[in-house]
């Protein structure tokens, strides 16, 4: 039988929240339980119907999406929360993180992209939009350039792809998720499929022995197997 993904939406954009609904209703194994206009109202929303995955936008008027996680996590550490927003600065990003949400999705994002990041979060992983992943992972190498000296930020520069782990196709697939794209994107740019890109990514999770695809690009990052463009 196959098991049913429950659903909270919180957005004060009723034409947006009715989009993000219709794109999930669309998935058999999901479920939207509630709906819910304001950060204040998703205590009692979760409280009330337990679900498994809470959709929290970010600008509310009254309680904004990261406190409203804040709370949520206080109270139902269980709880998971992906935010969404407009806004892609790493700032951003990391507050939301270190609140407790286990998700970050920019409103641009595709159908793909929220059905994707659903299922990764209820899984137990966490899901960051391409953009965002990008961003993450330039300000990382930022700083991690401005405390090497000048022989080892060389080194690290040098990139040497983990041919001892990954097949050529799946090293190229690996530098086009450090680059932020999305799996529609590798698709188009390696003129595979959509489903194959999905099949390379699961197995360079395996491969790498990590849970989604941010903490790939960042451990690829450490190891100066891509480039940040």
């Amino acid at each position: 039988m196959l098991s049913t993904t429950s659903i909270v939406i919180i957005d004060d954009h009723q034409l947006f929240r009715e989009g993000v609904k219709r794109i999930l209703d669309f998935e058999e194994s999901f479920e939207v339980v509630a709906e819910g206009d304001d950060g204040s109202e998703a205590i009692d929303l979760v409280d009330r119907h337990r679900p498994d995955v809470v959709i929290m936008d970010i600008n509310m008027p009254t309680t904004n999406g990261i406190e409203a996680t804040k709370q949520l996590i206080q109270q139902f550490p269980n709880t998971k929360v992906i935010i969404l927003s407009i806004h892609d600065d790493e700032n951003y990003v990391t507050h939301a993180l270190k609140t407790g949400a286990s998700g970050y999705l920019l409103k641009e994002m595709d159908a793909d992209a929220l059905i994707e990041a659903v299922k990764v979060v209820a899984e137990g992983g966490s899901y960051l939009h391409p953009k965002v992943t990008h961003n993450l992972v330039r300000e990382y190498r930022r700083l991690a350039s401005d405390t090497a000296d000048e022989h080892s930020s060389h080194l690290a520069t040098e990139i040497r792809r983990p041919l001892h782990l990954l097949t050529r196709r799946e090293c190229e697939v690996l530098q086009l998720l450090a680059d932020g794209q999305s799996n529609r994107n590798i698709g188009e740019t390696l003129f595979i499929s959509e489903k194959t890109v999905k099949n390379h990514v699961s197995n360079i999770l395996q491969k790498m022995a990590v849970n989604d695809r941010t903490q790939a690009v960042v451990l690829a990052i450490k190891n100066g197997w891509v480039e940040v463009r």
